[in-house]
């Protein structure tokens, strides 16, 4: 069933000034779609304070006592519902609440005021986020306790903060450029935010396309239609870095489960196991094309088994991402990930270990190399030039027992 949300709320969506709004007497209506569900605001205008062109403690505090004091309660109680009858992850909860910012306050109108409504909304729904300011900027903080690369971490209180906006700047000379804390005390903000994505949404069918895919193996060729939503590509188009842990996890949507899984399965049944987790380091290696995340996205990306199938092009860290997902969903066998300084791979412990075999906590793991190279490697064999390189065992994978 599908889950209409009715927002009802005071706001301010024109304006005669910067950060000035005025109020309207007929009550306005909006509509869009998140994920599949149709969320609807039914909202009356009501003055909020300007927010000046030097952002001060004092004017966002004023802003924050107007939104508190106003119809918002009704906003906040509604996306604590979404959230709890969904049971949404963070990111993807803060996706909503991206969303229901820009309806309210449109980013290119007032970028700040658009950040401001995303803090308040996280605040109010119980998370502990902060902001920091430096002159005209705003940078919006939530507490994590996890790894989190490539943006900006902040020990407040003794406490670390990541920034949730940071990409909407490019970049920041931080030494240059002093930010202030802004400290504004909001009853309930103690929930640690989480990058850890355990489901993604239930999509409407209808937004898949099919994607067609083939490789070869065995002298034989392997056709596939995987239904994919481009919306996936959206919501993690500003997800950071994680650890290995959180994105190798991420698991698929349920179309894109039901449209690839069970023909991987049909193809290799019948194989042993050595012979089926071949097909399917074969099926991650050929099926797509190599691209470096510099030269595609201009920096580090990891992207999750969805996206690598999304994304024409994917690197050996996407491709290990995609491996692991198939392995663990068909076979559930022991994994380790091994991270070298230019390369990352994946070995899989078998019954019987195959080809060149790395030892680790006693257990014996046989590479399977998921990323195209020169040469053709075969189940068990690695690349001749790590042979004498140093790795790092990034991540272990150990099934639970059933």
């Amino acid at each position: 069933m599908k889950l209409r949300l009715s927002i009802w709320f005071f706001l301010l969506a024109l304006f005669t000034r910067p950060g000035m709004l005025t109020a309207q007497s007929a009550p306005a209506h909006l509509q869009f779609d998140f994920c599949g569900e149709p969320i609807q605001f039914d909202f009356d205008l009501t003055p909020t304070p300007a927010l000046l062109a030097m952002l001060t403690q004092e004017s966002i505090l004023a802003f924050y006592d107007s939104l508190n004091n106003g119809g918002y309660r009704q906003v906040v109680k509604v996306l604590r519902e979404y959230k709890e009858k969904q049971g949404s992850d963070d990111w993807l909860f803060y996706q909503l609440i991206r969303q229901t910012a820009q309806h309210i306050s449109p980013k290119a109108n007032n970028y700040v005021r658009y950040t401001l409504f995303k803090w308040f909304f996280l605040s109010k729904t119980g998370y502990d986020a902060i902001l920091t300011i430096s002159k005209d900027r705003v940078l919006f903080y939530t507490r994590c306790d996890e790894n989190i690369y490539n943006i900006p971490h902040r020990i407040y209180e003794g406490k670390q903060y990541v920034c949730l906006n940071y990409h909407d700047y490019g970049k920041i000379d931080f030494e240059k450029d002093q930010f202030e804390t802004v400290a504004i005390a909001v009853p309930g903000a103690e929930k640690v935010f989480s990058y850890k994505i355990r489901k993604l949404p239930e999509f409407r069918p209808a937004d898949y396309r099919v994607k067609d895919l083939h490789f070869s193996y065995n002298e034989n060729d392997y056709h596939f239609k995987v239904k994919l939503n481009t919306q996936v590509r959206t919501l993690f188009n500003n997800y950071p870095a994680v650890d290995y842990e959180s994105y190798l996890n991420i698991p698929l949507s349920r179309e894109t489960y039901r449209s690839l899984i069970p023909m991987l399965k049909k193809n290799i049944k019948g194989m042993s196991k050595r012979n089926g987790v071949d097909y399917l380091m074969r099926f991650t290696r050929y099926a797509f094309l190599f691209e470096r995340d510099t030269e595609q996205f201009g920096s580090e990306k990891r992207l999750s088994p969805e996206q690598t199938l999304l994304y024409e092009q994917s690197d050996c860290e996407d491709r290990v991402a995609l491996f692991f997902c198939l392995v663990k969903e068909i076979y559930d066998l022991p994994m380790i990930v091994l991270s070298y300084p230019n390369h990352v791979t994946i070995a899989v412990q078998f019954d019987k270990p195959v080809g060149n075999v790395i030892v680790y906590n006693g257990n014996r793991y046989s590479i399977c190399e998921p990323t195209p190279q020169k040469q053709d490697l075969l189940l068990g064999q690695s690349l001749p030039e790590l042979s004498k390189v140093s790795y790092e065992v990034a991540y272990v994978y150990i099934p639970q027992k059933k």
